[in-house]
């Protein structure tokens, strides 16, 4: 037991069940879920596990990708979420040059140490890239330039520069390399994702033989026009080793799409991600961004270039992304919160579970049919308010 776990006094956190709609009262004890018990038959709020979201590039104006980010950008990210809920993220590091790259993962590194919270939020380091498709429409906003092969040397200096933060990797399984750089990213503990890729079915099994078991933003990160089959969309949609990231912002997948791929993949084997940039969480109107240049936030959370149709990143936290889920993906509340809690935990050390023992990282919240997201009312990590 660590200094900020030492058993205090116990707290009670009440909420409706958002799976039966039962009222519970969950006692909180040393960091951890002590007991859960009923609640007051009148309860009106929710009561979930913190949200858990696998891929964050940035919100409420910070940016983890920036040149500038320092340990206090990471440390006031991390608060910006625990407002909304999350409780459990993971900074992702995109696309870049080595030096970039090395700098934004210690950086994160650096913010870890120095706030115990932070490092209970931040599990681990996301890097998407550089091993991706240089084409268009898989590399998505990626720079062509910094697109490379894997390389286990290059990882190992990452991994160095970060006091061995990089948990996940995202990579195209186009490379030749990439079946035999999965399986040894596998064999140290690196869960590692298919996403941002033009690769032919084989491939893609073959990184599965090796290891991968994750889809980074399903259904995005992809070429416009697909061969109706056979295309990488369906290998990894298939393939019940894999579990499915998706956007579900309300822009990047319509409803129809999510609905069917989240029912293809299943239950257990789908995700929700924010796949925030610095924007989401930010006031409508229009920024100037390095990636992208002039966007525009609408009041809706859709972030586009100015005067085209293409989107600029996604701008919804994961509490929006849940409630539209339960709208566009036409679930109920519970299993939309499955998706953004116990489904992600897996790949946290088994993080999202509402039971005695579990960290008592919880979200009570307000919502009802038709909501936009969920309304926290009080977010607690290991048993402490940071929110409400």
């Amino acid at each position: 037991m660590t200094a900020d776990q030492q058993p205090g006094p116990a707290r009670v956190l009440t909420g409706r069940d958002p799976a039966t709609g039962r009222p519970l009262a969950v006692t909180v004890r040393g960091g951890l879920i002590a007991a859960i018990g009923p609640g007051p038959a009148d309860e009106s709020h929710w009561l979930a596990p913190g949200l858990i979201d696998l891929q964050v590039n940035g919100f409420a104006g910070h940016d983890l990708n920036a040149e500038d980010t320092t340990p206090e950008t990471v440390a006031a990210l991390t608060r910006a979420l625990h407002r909304h809920g999350v409780t459990t993220f993971v900074p992702t590091v995109v696309t870049a040059s080595h030096r970039r790259i090395a700098r934004a993962l210690a950086t994160i590194a650096a913010a870890r140490r120095l706030d115990p919270l932070v490092r209970h939020s931040i599990p681990y380091a996301h890097l998407e890239g550089p091993h991706l498709s240089a084409q268009d429409g898989p590399r998505g906003v990626h720079p062509a330039e910094h697109i490379r092969p894997p390389s286990l040397e290059e990882f190992e200096r990452w991994q160095q520069a970060a006091d061995g933060l990089v948990g996940m990797v995202t990579l195209s399984p186009h490379y030749d390399e990439a079946p035999a750089y999965t399986a040894e990213l596998t064999r140290r503990g690196v869960h590692v994702a298919i996403g941002h890729t033009h690769a032919d079915p084989d491939r893609i099994t073959a990184v599965a033989d090796a290891g991968a078991r994750l889809c980074t933003h399903l259904g995005n990160g992809a070429h416009a026009v697909l061969p109706r089959h056979p295309n990488y969309l369906w290998t990894q949609l298939a393939d019940d080793r894999l579990t499915a990231g998706f956007i579900a912002d309300g822009h990047h997948l319509p409803a129809d799409t999510l609905t069917a791929m989240v029912r293809a993949k299943g239950p257990q084997r789908s995700l929700l991600v924010s796949d925030a940039v610095a924007l989401a969480g930010m006031p409508p109107g229009r920024y100037l961004t390095p990636v992208g240049g002039s966007v525009e936030l609408g009041a809706d959370g859709r972030l586009g270039q100015t005067g085209t149709p293409f989107l600029a990143g996604a701008a919804r936290g994961l509490a929006d992304g849940v409630a539209q889920a339960v709208v566009s993906a036409r679930l109920g509340l519970g299993e939309a919160l499955q998706l953004a809690t116990g489904n992600p935990g897996r790949f946290v050390g088994g993080r999202g579970r509402l039971e005695p023992g579990a960290h008592a990282d919880l979200l009570r919240f307000a919502w009802s049919p038709g909501s936009r997201t969920l309304t926290a009312d009080t977010v607690l990590v290991r048993g402490q308010q940071v929110s409400g």
